[in-house]
């Protein structure tokens, strides 16, 4: 695709609420989206989409992921140690809902993920992420927009 400089963007796309979203902005940008999920949940291609499928292991998707992607990329996901993973490759990596994360923020994030894992072999479990809101959709969809427009003018980030 011109103008997409061979980046692309690479979704999680087993649990991602904003896949409409992330077309939207990345057809206006020109750059291809590559949507990976397990066997388990059906997606569609369409122009500037592909659709890679998995097996259904827990980490088979991020795996994919880590093993596909590249410098300069953009990763959506909600789960930390892929994003770490992305981090390390010189990836960009956005949450579902908006959130960049980087360096300096990623040791607590996998600390509290390490935790939390620990209160689940005990028994206690937490209610998981409240649904995504149409204000959130909006707010990521701006992220991801203003991400690709400050990379788009700043080639060398």
């Amino acid at each position: 695709m011109e103008g997409s400089q061979e980046r692309k963007i690479v979704v999680d796309g087993d649990a991602c609420p904003v896949k409409q979203e992330i077309i939207t902005v990345a057809r206006s940008f020109r750059i291809p989206v590559i949507m990976v999920s397990s066997y388990d949940h059906v997606l569609k291609g369409e122009e500037g989409v592909s659709i890679v499928q998995v097996d259904r292991g827990a980490d088979s998707a991020d795996l994919y992921i880590a093993n596909h992607i590249s410098a300069g990329d953009i990763v959506v996901t909600q789960d930390f140690g892929l994003a770490a993973l992305a981090l390390g490759k010189r990836c960009r990596v956005l949450s579902n809902r908006g959130q960049e994360y980087d360096d300096s923020t990623m040791d607590f994030m996998l600390e509290g993920r390490h935790a939390r894992a620990v209160e689940r072999r005990r028994g206690h479990y937490s209610k998981g992420p409240k649904a995504i809101t149409t204000e959130e959709k909006i707010y990521f969809q701006h992220k991801l927009t203003k991400l690709l427009t400050l990379l788009q003018e700043n080639v060398q980030l």
